[in-house]
């Protein structure tokens, strides 16, 4: 695969004078360190910490900021920060003109996932349909689940807490920017190191059946989350049961440890 536009992501434009005040109060990342070719991880999460909607943030063209998003979130989302915009010159819009591409190699002049380097590189450009070289979607997610980064189809709306999704280790998440929304619950379980359980790889060998983790004694330590793409798929796992056996409908499935990872499990197995 050399470059891959991603029929599942939409885009938003974010503009106006106080654009970028307005999303430092929402998003969890620290929207000031946006640059060209410097893009941004980031989520709205609820007053709890529980998140709503992962986005990754682009500077855009005439001070404009873009707002890479899942396609069945995109309205949703718009609705959800127009609560927020009350009399701040912000003005939020579709962009169907545009499109996300992305490649597992670094292309020269495009920016690199801002999640983890074996993303590769991600961009926002003119959606012009045959442009990009190939179709393969799913053999791009099956690379990306078998690195344990979850998207909307694994995360849910409102169901996980922001830092069980890997925000944390994935430059998701600001401790030193100040106020944003789910901030509290955030900082308190970072620096009480109260994340137990994590979105983790997994690869399955049979019949997905209800989904539920269990360990060797029926103790049900997990779910998997989204639908698997071949033999691969995420779960949402408590980090204590990652060294035992697994099973999923009494077959063991095997947990990945990517590199970005890994410090979730240290001295916590």
């Amino acid at each position: 695969m050399s470059e891959l536009i991603l029929n599942d992501r939409a885009v938003l434009r974010v503009r106006g004078a106080d654009a970028e005040s307005f999303l430092q109060g929402l998003l969890s990342q620290d929207v000031a360190l946006l640059g060209e070719g410097r893009p941004l991880y980031a989520g709205l999460l609820s007053p709890q910490g529980k998140l709503l909607f992962a986005v990754l943030v682009f500077a855009g063209t005439g001070g404009e900021i873009w707002l890479d998003v899942a396609r069945g979130q995109a309205e949703l989302l718009m609705k959800r920060l127009g609560m927020y915009r009350l009399r701040k010159a912000v003005e939020i819009v579709a962009a169907p003109e545009l499109g996300v591409f992305v490649s597992r190699e670094v292309v020269p002049g495009r920016a690199l996932d801002p999640r983890t380097t074996a993303l590769g590189s991600r961009w926002i450009g003119a959606d012009e349909r045959g442009a990009a070289a190939g179709d393969d979607e799913g053999a791009w997610r099956a690379y990306r689940l078998a690195l344990g980064v979850a998207e909307a189809a694994e995360l849910g709306m409102d169901e996980l807490l922001w830092l069980e999704t890997g925000a944390d280790l994935l430059n998701g998440v600001s401790f030193t920017k100040g106020c944003y929304v789910g901030q509290e619950n955030t900082a308190r379980m970072h620096y009480r190191d109260k994340v137990r359980r994590r979105i983790v790889p997994v690869r399955i060998a049979g019949p997905v059946g209800d989904g539920v983790l269990r360990d060797a004694e029926g103790r049900v330590v997990g779910a998997l989350r989204g639908a698997p793409e071949g033999d691969v798929a995420c779960a949402h796992l408590r980090i204590e049961a990652v060294a035992a056996p697994i099973l999923l409908g009494g077959i063991e499935i095997a947990v990945a440890q990517p590199e970005w990872l890994l410090p979730a499990f240290e001295g916590k197995m």
